[in-house]
């Protein structure tokens, strides 16, 4: 090889070429680190949080609303359209809920019968 070669194949460096160094140690406090100070405190938010997800507290929350909202005469419930967008809201989670599930379960009668395929002999 010769030398000056090197005058021939020169090193192109782009944006973001070059060495990486990346730090994968699992950082999961994020989440709680964004929320500001004045909001509250992140160190109760991510014990509180331990306790039950934000999701958990607003499915609990809009449940009780929306008992307390049917033992409300019909005509006030049907006049109010607050309650008739938290039932559409409400609805929508959970059809969306039932979706994930079916696609689980899915997957795993998919995966068992593929599993069941290779236990038995020849297969």
């Amino acid at each position: 090889m010769f030398p000056w070669f090197w005058l021939w194949a020169p090193q192109l460096r782009l944006p973001f070429s070059g060495d990486v160094a990346q730090d994968i140690e699992p950082r999961l406090d994020w989440f709680f680190a964004g929320i500001k100070p004045q909001a509250g405190n992140a160190r109760i938010e991510a014990r509180a949080f331990d306790v039950a997800s934000y999701g958990d507290q607003l499915g609990v929350i809009t449940q009780l609303l929306i008992e307390m909202a049917e033992r409300q005469p019909a005509e006030a419930q049907a006049a109010s359209a607050p309650l008739q967008e938290l039932r559409r809201i409400h609805g929508e989670i959970e059809a969306i809920k039932a979706q994930e599930c079916d696609r689980e379960l899915a997957e795993l009668q998919a995966r068992i019968r593929l599993l069941e395929s290779r236990r038995q002999p020849g297969g």
